[in-house]
């Protein structure tokens, strides 16, 4: 399932969510230019779970604790980024616009530490960089559930009698297409444990960063607009 766009309303600009869109798009055109060098890139400034958990460098020295944060704006690959932005400004704005714009970026950035420390805790041994902005986008689709259970998210929808070859655009609730999508997260992630997790999806990031989001957001989001009293 795949979202497209969301029928909630914002009553301010989100220059925040606009500004981070554009920080991980300039990042990543930045990182095309490196060509050969975009590993040892990668290397420096994505989050290698191997080093915190044994105080070392494996090859090039990284970036330690600066790397926490700097490898929520890496991307792998236009796949990558093209999702995860995706995401970001579908449910990035309405989030903002209920905790005001230094909230949300202080609320973004603990959440993508705190997918950051849920896959070091989890996946320990993984000598694999861990890239990108979805953990941090975790944590607001978690905000997003708990704030705006009820609404509407058209979302792309494979048909599950034609084999997934067709698709139709459904209104979904919120909470079912963040409830299926964490579900998704768990199950994947739990399922990657036999194996080691050392690879791919950082499952547990995700988890981590939706959880965050999930019980941070009562600390940072203020009432609804209709609820304010002004005088």
């Amino acid at each position: 399932m795949l979202p497209l766009r969301d029928d909630n309303p914002k009553f301010s600009r989100p220059v925040v969510n606009y500004t981070i869109i554009a920080l991980n798009v300039l990042i990543f055109l930045y990182e095309l230019s490196l060509g050969p060098y975009t590993r040892s890139f990668f290397l420096r400034y994505g989050l290698i779970p191997f080093e915190y958990t044994h105080l070392v460098d494996i090859g090039i020295p990284s970036a330690i604790p600066w790397n926490l944060l700097t490898s929520m704006f890496l991307h792998g690959s236009f796949a990558h980024i093209a999702g995860n932005m995706l995401y970001l400004w579908i449910f990035g704005d309405n989030v903002e616009d209920r905790m005001g714009h230094g909230k949300y970026l202080l609320f973004y950035i603990l959440a993508g530490l705190a997918a950051a420390l849920t896959q070091i805790l989890m996946n320990p041994s993984s000598k694999v960089p861990m890239i990108g902005a979805s953990g941090a986008i975790s944590g607001v689709l978690g905000a997003y559930a708990v704030l705006f259970p009820r609404a509407r998210v058209y979302t792309l929808v494979p048909n599950p009698f034609l084999f997934g070859l067709f698709y139709s655009i459904v209104a979904l609730p919120a909470f079912l297409l963040l409830g299926f999508w964490f579900l998704f997260q768990l199950l994947f992630g739990f399922a990657s444990l036999p194996a080691g997790g050392g690879g791919g999806v950082a499952w547990f990031a995700h988890i981590g960063g939706f959880v965050f989001g999930v019980i941070a957001v009562k600390f940072f989001a203020r009432k609804p607009r209709w609820e304010w009293v002004e005088w």
